[in-house]
């Protein structure tokens, strides 16, 4: 891998500030939530999508909405209900009277970030209706691709607590997530903090009364993404996450594992960690930190170790601690 040279190297430094930035300017709006938001900036820098579970009310909306306005980036939300049609998320053809002509009106997913409320409130037809999004970065309505602006990420949410009325999403299309990210209830302290901001004239649906300001932008995320495919990889960092995600399909407590799609989405929110964190190559503490949020929602359990207690994220913190680290 060739050195790269000093104008590369300073634009990757003032794009890793520029996104640093992003964690100070998201806390004016949203508090605590770090892990979400370096969650968030990870899948952006990898091209991927992101699965937010928590219950109504940990500012799941607010989130996005921030880094859409620190990044200068566009969002629309779409809330998923039993009633939503695929065509409500991707558009339509519109006839035209004064031209008596079709044309395509766009829906709310041609969009920078697009927030999938509540996904799986909806059946799986309308659910389906983001893949080809999600995946092929395009919608295709009546035989025509349209491809979608850049960069595209789809922030899709779910309450992990109320499942009645819910469709849950097909194993498929869990593993075109890049990351499941948790977010929790904040701490005593940090709502407090909340109840304080509030109390102060707070409202969410101003950030810019919020002071919150573009503090990265386009620019800064494309020259990030450069820098991140060319952080190096060690073959022995390569057979470690092969050795993670082969023990998950060993593991007795699975009926399904993580698939070779699971091994490379972990390589590649392990190099773009190792690069936001200052280095421009990549170590076992790197795969280590990003395994439960890139694999949790790839894994099966069997129903007699879900009965007994076992989650997704047990299973992989055992697997960490068994399979042998690289020196």
């Amino acid at each position: 891998m060739s050195a790269p040279t000093p104008e590369t190297a300073e634009n990757s430094d003032r794009a890793r500030s520029s996104l640093e930035a992003l964690r100070t300017e998201i806390a004016k709006a949203v508090v605590g939530q770090d892990p979400a938001v370096t969650g968030l900036v990870v899948a952006l820098l990898c091209r991927g999508h992101v699965l937010l579970e928590g219950v109504p009310g940990v500012a799941k909306t607010l989130l996005v909405r921030a880094l859409a306005a620190s990044l200068e980036l566009d969002t629309k939300r779409v809330q998923f209900t039993p009633d939503l049609m695929p065509s409500d998320v991707t558009g339509s053809l519109v006839y035209d009277t004064h031209t008596s002509e079709f044309s395509f009106q766009q829906g709310p997913v041609f969009t920078n970030l697009l927030l999938a409320d509540e996904i799986n409130r909806t059946p799986p037809k309308t659910q389906s209706s983001l893949l080809e999004a999600m995946e092929e970065r395009q919608v295709t309505v009546d035989g025509t691709p349209r491809p979608l602006p850049e960069p595209f990420l789809v922030a899709a949410t779910q309450n992990p607590v109320e499942y009645e009325g819910t469709y849950p999403l097909p194993e498929a299309q869990l593993d075109r997530f890049l990351l499941k990210l948790t977010v929790p209830l904040p701490s005593r302290e940090d709502e407090i903090n909340v109840l304080t901001r509030h109390a102060d004239g707070f409202n969410p649906r101003d950030l810019d009364a919020a002071g919150v300001r573009p503090v990265a932008g386009p620019a800064d995320l494309e020259a990030a993404r450069a820098a991140v495919v060319k952080t190096a990889v060690s073959p022995e960092i390569a057979a470690y996450v092969v050795d993670i995600c082969r023990a998950t399909r060993e593991s007795p407590s699975l009926t399904l594992g993580a698939s070779p799609r699971g091994a490379t989405a972990l390589l590649s929110t392990a190099r773009a960690w190792a690069w936001l964190t200052g280095r421009d190559y990549v170590i076992p503490d790197d795969v280590k930190a990003l395994a439960l949020p890139t694999l949790r929602h790839r894994l099966q359990l069997r129903p007699e170790a879900e009965m007994e207690g076992v989650t997704p994220d047990s299973v992989i913190t055992a697997i960490l601690a068994h399979v042998p680290v690289p020196r």
